[in-house]
């Protein structure tokens, strides 16, 4: 499954600027020419390795990457404050992924993964605010109600993040496509918009691409 945010004539797919960190929240689709050696970096480092299992040597990350930019049902960002890049993201649809075999997915329900790169960009509310604007892009597409995620159950910042964007965790689970224990989180688009929504919060303001 496939919507208009996947494809975009500009760098930017969205951005936001979030005056609770004076920062403006981007993401854009990630390139493997500008990339791969930063997303190397990031899945290399201490705080990412335990969850995300992909440091490898640059040659196997770089077809690793290669595989998820080619996967349809999946879209890759780097997320950005003010501009430089500090995060990875991937948007996908959990109908078409090992997800739905652990809870009833809609075929217009979106999934999140996400990392904070730098050091310096922990624990500092950044992760909160750039979540937020992804969740939105997701409710972007009109037939998505529901936002999901899978942390790991040990990974308490992550958990704390995705519940400060709204979510709300529904389940427990042994996940083998990912060999974690994971927790369900789920983000309804109606409690969503009610709290975070541009227009609906004092939180952010809408910028448009440029």
């Amino acid at each position: 499954m496939t919507d208009a945010l996947s494809i975009v004539a500009d760098d930017c797919s969205y951005r936001r600027r979030v005056e609770s960190i004076d920062r403006t929240v981007s993401f854009r689709p990630v390139e493997i020419g500008r990339d791969l050696e930063r997303l190397h970096a990031w899945l290399g480092s201490d705080h990412v390795q335990p969850y995300w299992e992909l440091a490898a040597p640059l040659p196997v990350f770089r077809r690793t990457l290669v595989e998820k930019l080619a996967d349809e049902h999946m879209t890759p960002y780097v997320g950005r404050l003010d501009g430089v890049p500090m995060s990875y993201w991937e948007r996908y649809w959990p109908a078409d992924d090992p997800l739905a075999d652990q809870y009833e997915a809609s075929e217009s329900d979106q999934g999140i993964h996400l990392l904070i790169g730098p050091d310096e960009y922990l624990g500092n509310g950044y992760a909160s605010a750039l979540l937020r604007g992804i969740v939105d892009m997701a409710f972007r597409h009109d037939e998505t109600d529901r936002v999901v995620a899978e942390p790991d159950v040990h990974n308490d910042a992550a958990l704390a993040t995705f519940q400060s964007a709204g979510f709300e965790r529904r389940d427990t689970f042994y996940f083998p496509a990912e060999g974690k224990e994971a927790a369900l989180m789920v983000c309804e688009r109606e409690r969503f918009e009610r709290a975070y929504a541009p227009g609906r919060t004092t939180d952010a303001t809408e910028v448009t691409n440029s």
